[in-house]
């Protein structure tokens, strides 16, 4: 039941519970846009953290691209609570510009996924990758003070968008040097990414993998130790270019996400 109740969260988040009459908690230096993403026929809002000393300096700024982007920065149209990325950045000494992406609503499996899945369908990441790579990071790259090499540009979620940095980590590996991932749900995809896995010789990425020890089986601690291996396998640890995080008692959730968002942003910068 607890592993019914955690993928049906996975599927689900994000797509209901939005825009209750909850004050809206975005920094005042949060810019929303829309732009059009013909990879995937459609349009995307994006979300635009901006560092709060962005306009009295010249500096350029690290990236980070983050999936769902609605649970990121604001109360009011979080899911299940925000992540609070806007006010942890503002404690920062080197934030990074962070770009939400929000997902499609009952297009978020489509989106999130790289492969189909028998039952649940989807298996459009590719074209959600490409949007980001061919228009929104053009965009952001063009429009604001940037650093647009791949050792200043990361791409970070969690459950599925988990997954997908990941995913984007092998995909692109000139694009995105930097990854967090928490909570991936590589189950929705087990085996196309193990023949994926077993095809990829090489890693380059700098990645930090955090999961709870209480989201629902033991299938996500032992998949985060499996890609953890992999990675392993692929480049010497000695490098120390990857973190593993099992948080006692951590469940699938925005608070999980929240509590541990600070500590992998600090190890990845």
């Amino acid at each position: 039941m607890r592993t019914l109740l955690l993928r049906l969260w996975v599927l689900c988040v994000g797509i209901y519970g939005m825009g209750y009459a909850q004050p809206s908690t975005a920094a005042l230096q949060l810019e929303v846009i829309t732009l059009e993403a013909p990879q995937l026929a459609t349009s995307k809002t994006i979300r635009i953290y901006i560092p709060k000393n962005y306009t009295q300096t010249t500096r350029r700024y690290p990236v980070l691209y983050m999936p769902d982007g609605q649970n990121l920065f604001d109360t009011k149209t979080a899911y299940a609570g925000e992540w609070g990325i806007d006010e942890i950045m503002d404690q920062q000494k080197n934030p990074a510009i962070v770009v939400g992406i929000d997902h499609g609503g009952d297009k978020r499996i489509e989106e999130l996924t790289p492969f189909p899945h028998a039952k649940y369908g989807g298996g459009k990441g590719d074209a959600f990758l490409a949007f980001i790579v061919e228009t929104l990071k053009p965009y952001m790259d063009n429009h604001y003070r940037t650093k647009p090499e791949a050792k200043h540009t990361a791409i970070f979620g969690s459950s599925l968008g988990g997954f997908m940095a990941f995913y984007a980590s092998i995909k692109y590996p000139n694009i995105f040097g930097k990854v967090g991932c928490f909570s991936p749900a590589f189950w929705i995809n087990r085996e196309p990414l193990i023949q994926l896995l077993e095809k990829t010789t090489h890693y380059k990425a700098r990645i930090y993998l955090m999961c709870g020890d209480q989201e629902g089986d033991d299938d996500m601690v032992k998949d985060l130790k499996a890609i953890e291996f992999w990675i392993n396998s692929r480049r010497c640890s000695c490098k120390k270019m990857n973190v593993s995080a099992i948080i006692e008692g951590g469940q699938h959730n925005e608070k999980l996400w929240r509590e541990q968002f600070e500590k992998a942003y600090l190890w990845l910068f």
